[in-house]
């Protein structure tokens, strides 16, 4: 089973980079609209994939808490 979600995810990720290739040439308004398209149905698929194989998700704080904050004028490079 982990063999065929890492399969699906890669075919996904090349998805994604074919498509991202293909938006950097020229091409007509529609052409660019279906590629979109498809990029951000490629994307939220990966996003899904992943939420289901790997359910936790961590959280980090802004600022980390009870880190010393540095003090003006007493830097490393004071002689």
């Amino acid at each position: 089973m982990l063999d065929e979600d890492l399969a699906r995810i890669r075919a996904h990720r090349n998805n994604i980079h074919r498509c991202r290739r293909v938006l950097e040439t020229r091409l007509s308004d529609v052409e660019r609209q279906f590629i979109e398209g498809r990029l951000a149905e490629e994307q939220a698929a990966l996003h899904s994939l992943f939420a289901k194989i790997f359910p936790l998700t961590f959280s980090f704080p802004k600022e980390p808490t009870g880190s010393p904050k540095p003090q003006g004028g007493q830097g490393c490079d004071r002689a």
